[in-house]
């Protein structure tokens, strides 16, 4: 199947045509007719699948169909959990609408509030934004939502992680119940559901692949290695493989900045992109990064939604996330729009417990790998951590050898009543 037969306006095939794009991917081929039929849809899709011009190009098609009304209010409104999604989206809509003349503008944080008002007031069709600065804006009178008849939930999972679902319940209220809406998620959870069930009217169902799983396209694998030298395993990957484009994920804005010099100590050159960076500084990594000024990028997993990156070959997970779903939106990164990709993840012990999670999470095995000099020390055998329980409830029973002194009780040094003190610690 080609675009041509999705139905779309001449202007937006030769948009597609001129970004190089001939087939759609399977989510654009699923989601594409459902929108243009207007209804709603709930639509379970990985990153790199091609998920923002399934609904972009639909909307395009839309607007331009209808004409032009609703005087400067805006008729359309996507929501993103972050900046870079916000920006991706934008461009996306820029890129494909040029000669349908429909203005959009992208709202969020971090930058001036003025130039957004500005382009507000003159009056635009699309707005593409965080839930923070649009209420702000709407606080301000600035941003009206009477109008708008198609609405776009791009990452609603992420957008539920980072704590946004009051303002989104908010912003619900504040546009017309009747109206078409479209809701994205690469992962699917009983909050998910629940808000999906509240905001979709009968709805389409569109999946392109089974819930909560990675790209087939993406190389999984996991090293186990301590803590203390997993940079130095980073580093001899990169160098030893010759890796001049990786994104690597932290939990931690300053465990992204620790790293980033490390690496740049080992003389490999990284920056670092999170929520406590400037707007310009995030712009600035990611454009460096994308055109391979700069080796790694270390990214928080906020600050990576959105992060759209061409053949991007590598990601890796120094630091396992905590929830199971990050994961996937992580892997996701790679192997986008068919290509392939390999992501690696970086074990220490205390991690496999996270590790096992996300396999039952994507129902799949991920192979580990060893490079000799840096494999994580082997556990205590089962024999041994046996007979240090029964040791540990003899103790406790009190009669292990040892605890008791001819026959009475040993009692510590400045101990009542036959109990250890123990010494308050310091702070």
């Amino acid at each position: 199947m080609s675009f041509e037969n999705l139905g779309l306006r001449p202007e937006i095939l030769t948009g597609v045509k001129f970004q190089g794009y001939i087939e759609p991917t399977p989510i654009q081929r699923k989601a594409i007719p459902v929108i243009i039929e207007g209804r709603d849809i709930l639509a379970g899709a990985q990153t790199g699948t091609g998920k923002t011009a399934a609904f972009t190009l639909p909307l395009l098609h839309i607007l331009s169909s209808q004409g032009h009304r609703g005087g400067h209010r805006p008729r359309s409104l996507v929501l993103t959990p972050t900046r870079e999604l916000a920006a991706q989206v934008g461009k996306s809509i820029e890129t494909y609408g040029q000669g349908l003349h429909i203005r959009s503008t992208v709202i969020f944080g971090g930058v001036g509030i003025n130039p957004q008002i500005k382009q507000l007031r003159r009056g635009v069709r699309i707005v593409v934004g965080t839930p923070g600065r649009l209420l702000d804006l709407i606080g301000q009178k600035v941003l009206d939502l009477s109008c708008i008849e198609v609405l776009i939930l791009d990452e609603a999972d992420r957008m539920l992680d980072m704590g946004f679902i009051h303002d989104i319940r908010k912003i619900i209220r504040m546009v017309p119940k009747k109206r078409q809406t479209l809701f994205f998620s690469a992962t699917y959870s009983k909050e998910i559901k629940a808000l999906a069930d509240t905001i979709l009217h009968r709805p389409k169902l569109v999946e392109v692949a089974g819930q909560n799983v990675a790209a087939e396209t993406v190389d999984q694998s996991v090293y186990l290695v301590p803590k203390s030298r997993k940079c130095e395993l980073l580093t001899h990957l990169i160098k030893e493989g010759d890796w001049n484009q990786v994104l690597v994920f932290t939990k931690t804005k300053h465990g992204a900045n620790r790293l980033a010099k490390q690496l740049g100590k080992n003389g490999i050159m990284a920056s670092a992109i999170h929520g406590n960076k400037s707007q310009s500084a995030r712009t600035l990594a990611l454009a460096e990064f994308k055109a391979c000024k700069v080796r790694v990028l270390v990214a928080t997993d906020i600050a990576s939604r959105g992060l759209d990156i061409d053949r991007l070959p590598h990601v890796v997970n120094y630091e396992m996330p905590h929830v199971a779903e990050d994961y996937v939106h992580r892997i996701g990164r790679t192997g986008r729009a068919g290509s392939t990709g390999e992501a690696i993840s970086l074990v220490m012990n205390d991690e496999v417990k996270l590790l096992r999670a996300i396999e039952r999470l994507i129902k799949k095995t991920i192979p580990v790998k060893r490079i000799d000099g840096f494999s994580e020390p082997a556990k205590a055998s089962e024999k041994d951590e046996t007979a240090g329980v029964e040791a540990h409830r003899r103790r406790r029973r009190g009669g292990s050898k040892g605890a008791f002194r001819g026959g009475k009780p040993h009692v510590s040094k400045g101990s009542r009543s036959g109990e250890r003190q123990r010494k308050a610690p310091k702070r």
